[in-house]
């Protein structure tokens, strides 16, 4: 009797543990690659991807990048996640091309792929989502530096790196309606590649080369904040403005100390709920990414995708003096 009693409880154990398994396999698992660990921007990112988890209710979110921001560091992590058998990845490139060999394999594998902030080419994602529309942030980052320029200027960019897709089309986006602002003169443009000290020392390299330059405009957050750390360095706060796009939280004192009047941001928050959201839907067959196709973000509505199965989330918020302490607990 004992050694049947044995065997019946080890079968039961055994049958527990198999659906525990298969229990804990029904989890989905969504890999939100970022550009590279440590960065604020990215990490806020991942509470919204938390958030959307904890809401959906089966999702584990893996929140993964490379320690610097190169393509080779994310195509190892991509094959790394392609080996951990992901149900979907959901990544911030750092580059447009080099990606999409990596990414095609995890979609051949049968893995959902999709881009988000910083985009991939079509053949190596099933969808992108922009945080905002390019037109308007494109348009927005100008604006910022113009509102403090009444009669024109010299303004310098500078951006994370050369190969970064939503950095490129942002400032190929502000080029175009650069004429529009009569009097200011784009003088340079200079990458930081979102390394603090780097985009620092390149802040420096503008203020020295460009004795006259009235603006710095980062469109990063890790750019940002070190060009406004540069200029109050410098002693030319009231000269110098920096704007661009940054996190209340991260710029609060740059605003206070006068060494940027204003910049603009979506909730980054948002977005990797969105992302997270998104990943879900096509992964489990809710939606599917095609032109003209919606696919439902939670709370934030849904996203209705253009002829390249891109989609944009929200328009870009302008922070400042007036409100920039009421969101910098926040994100």
């Amino acid at each position: 009797m004992s050694a049947i009693k044995t065997l019946m409880t080890g079968v039961a154990m055994a049958a527990t543990m198999l659906g525990a398994s298969a229990a804990q396999a029904e989890d989905m698992r969504i890999a939100l690659v970022v550009k590279a660990l440590g960065i604020g921007f990215f990490e806020a990112a991942a509470k919204g991807a938390e958030e959307a988890a904890a809401e959906l209710g089966d999702t584990e979110i893996i929140y993964t990048g490379p320690t610097d921001t190169t393509a080779e560091g994310q195509i190892e992590v991509i094959n790394s996640l392609i080996a951990q058998r992901v149900d979907a990845i959901a990544v911030s490139a750092n580059d447009y091309d080099a990606l999409v060999p990596a990414l095609k394999k995890a979609m051949q594998r049968g893995i959902t792929v999709i881009s988000w902030d910083s985009g991939v080419a079509p053949e190596g994602r099933m969808m992108h989502l922009n945080p905002s529309s390019n037109e308007l942030i494109g348009n927005m980052i100008l604006k910022l530096a113009a509102d403090n320029m009444p009669d024109g200027g010299e303004v310098a960019l500078l951006s994370a790196s050369a190969t970064a897709t939503n950095q490129n089309i942002w400032i190929d986006e502000m080029k175009k309606v650069l004429p529009d602002y009569a009097g200011i003169e784009l003088v340079a443009t200079v990458y930081g590649d979102d390394l603090a000290d780097k985009s620092y020392r390149e802040a420096q390299g503008l203020m020295a080369s460009y004795p006259d330059l009235d603006a710095i405009i980062a469109p990063t957050s890790v750019g940002i904040v070190a060009a406004a750390q540069a200029v109050a360095d410098a002693g030319k706060i009231g000269q110098v403005n920096v704007t661009g796009l940054g996190l209340p939280s991260e710029m609060a004192g740059a605003v206070e100390s006068g060494a940027s009047k204003s910049f603009a941001i979506w909730n980054p928050i948002d977005l990797g709920y969105s992302a997270t959201m998104i990943a879900y839907a096509l992964a489990s067959s809710e939606a599917t990414a095609e032109p003209g196709g919606e696919i439902p973000m939670g709370r934030m509505g849904a996203v209705t995708l253009d002829d390249d199965t891109v989609g944009a989330m929200a328009d870009p918020f302008v922070y400042d003096a007036s409100n920039v302490e009421e969101f910098k607990s926040i994100f």
